[in-house]
């Protein structure tokens, strides 16, 4: 299964913000589903379009929707911004409710890997998950990503980082 990752632009999360799932799909371009506008996703929309502002670098990096070869939008696949100082960027992935558990996110994650490896200035790709959260541990597991330390998030608390370079080489552990 293959996942295209197409760019929602600042008018499209505009959109979405605003409730327009009409405007957004048509400048989007592709069929975003009601989850898109719910309070799911409308915290994120707010966060990229402030994040775009203030760095318009991060446009083309933060916010996509991951779409099905038969144009079926499935999620997000995107990161948490353009590559830091350092070369790294984060992956950032959701899948709607509508269409889990049937292995879009590890399509996702192979897709951001693959965008992540294409672009010259990166050369980490990170994720930080919750030690509770057996799915995203379980999603991003036979990608090469080793644990390389942890962190407190204000949201989600203690979280696990994980890290690869972004040409599959492996790193060294975390004690």
């Amino acid at each position: 299964m293959t996942i295209r990752l197409v760019p929602l632009s600042p008018a499209v999360l505009q959109g979405l913000l605003d409730g327009d799932l009409v405007t957004a799909r048509s400048l989007a371009g592709v069929a975003l589903t009601d989850w898109f506008t719910s309070d799911d996703l409308t915290w994120l929309w707010r966060m990229r379009l402030d994040q775009i502002a203030g760095d318009p670098s991060a446009d083309g990096w933060v916010a996509n929707a991951a779409v099905l070869d038969d144009g079926t939008v499935v999620g997000t696949g995107a990161f948490h911004g353009p590559p830091d100082a350092d070369g790294r960027v984060e992956l950032s992935y959701g899948v709607d409710p509508a269409h889990r558990r049937r292995g879009y996110a590890r399509a996702m994650v192979r897709e951001l890997l693959a965008r992540a490896a294409a672009e010259p200035s990166v050369h980490l790709v990170r994720a930080s998950i919750s030690p509770g959260n057996t799915a995203s541990l379980a999603t991003i597991a036979g990608y090469g990503f080793t644990r390389v330390g942890e962190q407190w998030d204000e949201v989600d608390g203690l979280e696990h980082l994980f890290e690869r370079a972004a040409d599959g080489t492996v790193l060294s552990a975390y004690p």
